[in-house]
């Protein structure tokens, strides 16, 4: 089975799916290695039982690069594209967020941006997550697929 097809099969599986920041920095920037898989998921959202999620963190951890090189394009079009993307539900760190991420980060030792993120996606209902952080895999109640594994 291909690399694209392995995808397909895990996007199938799940009715939402939460992304973690890296998947719209390739998909922004056309990362060479990543745009064909961050495409595809960003595709997969326009399908009829497509649905992503994202806390706004996303948003500030996305934005780092560009405003630190002085890169106001790059800001432009991550706002232009992601803000106005369908089917992408950004999400708020809430106060009920705040405190399932301090659980997960207290249980599974993840990053405080990291914590969020999965909390966003828990609270939101979603059961699958796409990072390319292997952390996120102690998280067990979702499941999770590092873009990496699928071109190891």
């Amino acid at each position: 089975m291909g690399i694209s097809a392995h995808l397909d099969d895990f996007l199938e599986r799940h009715r939402s799916i939460g992304i973690d920041t890296s998947v719209l920095i390739y998909a922004v920037e056309a990362h060479p290695k990543y745009l064909p898989l961050a495409q595809q998921v960003l595709r997969w959202a326009f399908g009829p039982r497509g649905r992503l999620v994202t806390s706004t963190i996303t948003m500030t951890e996305a934005l780092v690069r560009p405003y630190r090189s002085g890169n106001r394009a790059l800001v432009q079009e991550f706002h232009a594209l992601l803000v106005t993307y369908p089917h992408l539900d950004w999400i708020a760190p809430s106060l009920q967020i705040a405190d399932r991420a301090a659980q997960l980060r207290a249980d599974h030792n993840l990053r405080t941006p990291d914590a969020i993120q999965a909390a966003t996606a828990l609270t939101a209902g979603v059961t699958g997550f796409i990072t390319n952080d292997p952390a996120f895999r102690r998280v067990e109640s979702l499941e999770i697929l590092v873009i990496d594994d699928l071109l190891s």
